[in-house]
């Protein structure tokens, strides 16, 4: 049976990730899961994330994966180190990702990134950032509005138009030429956040970069699926499902018409520990 990558996120926002993995390597199998009931992660306390995460592994553990992708940035940055250190197998986050592709792109190597509580507050991008480039300047701010209004599936409306205008008044004022969307909830408002900040102003989305660092990752070790059966996914959300699913099948649209997927809701509790 094929090995499956596992994806993980607080609610919809890694489906952003599991939308580039489909697009680019269309032979893998996804097994995803959304902890929709108890997102937002971003105003958590680091542990209680940490600890959330880690609940969700020991449920994917069981489907043999061959690969996690934490594919939340508070999450990522609360406990990606953990995680790696409790399995034996690649374990990679969002956010390095989401850097190296920011550093790529500046100019003038001033760089902005927005982000939930939890993520900014960690230093996560700042301390990526100045890993890869010792001299690039960063902006960061909190968007708490952001995460709830995707996850209600609010992505295209006029709240969310000006919700978005609201979090970003103070960001927009500084002199950056990119702006790393630190929240992988954050690509579903790409349009709203580009027109905010002008055309000035590069937007960087670590979907396509992670897709690409799982490719390479699963090149080198040579687990990369192979042959011309389809694969079947799996979607799971400790949440509402049918929320859950229609907010999927928007966004993924065409991916998912030429591949099978299988819809459930998960056994894992949503209580709070």
């Amino acid at each position: 049976m094929q090995q499956a990558i596992a994806i993980l996120d607080s609610g919809v926002g890694g489906l952003t990730v599991a939308k580039e993995v489909m697009r680019q390597l269309p032979r893998e199998k996804i097994i995803y899961f959304g902890d929709t009931a108890r997102a937002p992660y971003g105003p958590r306390s680091s542990e209680e994330v940490k600890l959330f995460t880690e609940q969700i592994v020991d449920y994917l553990i069981q489907f043999d994966p061959k690969m996690i992708v934490i594919a939340c940035n508070t999450a990522t940055a609360a406990a990606l180190d953990y995680i790696s250190a409790k399995v034996d197998i690649p374990v990679i986050g969002v956010i390095h990702p989401g850097a190296r592709a920011a550093i790529s792109a500046t100019k003038t190597g001033r760089v902005g990134v927005i982000g939930t509580m939890g993520t900014i507050g960690s230093g996560a991008y700042t301390s990526a950032l100045k890993q890869l480039s010792p001299y690039i300047e960063v902006v960061s701010q909190a968007c708490p509005a952001l995460v709830p209004l995707v996850e209600q599936g609010m992505f295209r409306s006029k709240e969310c138009d000006q919700a978005v205008r609201d979090s970003l008044n103070g960001i927009k004022l500084e002199p950056i030429d990119t702006l790393i969307l630190g929240c992988t909830h954050y690509p579903f408002l790409v349009e709203p956040i580009g027109r905010a900040m002008g055309p000035g102003v590069k937007l960087i989305s670590s979907a396509d970069e992670t897709a690409r660092e799982i490719s390479t990752i699963l090149y080198d070790k040579g687990k990369l699926a192979s042959g011309d059966a389809s694969p079947v996914h799996q979607f799971f959300c400790s949440g509402d499902a049918g929320i859950f699913q229609k907010i999927a099948m928007d966004w993924l649209g065409e991916q998912i018409k030429r591949t099978p997927v299988v819809w459930q809701v998960s056994s894992l509790e949503p209580t709070d520990a």
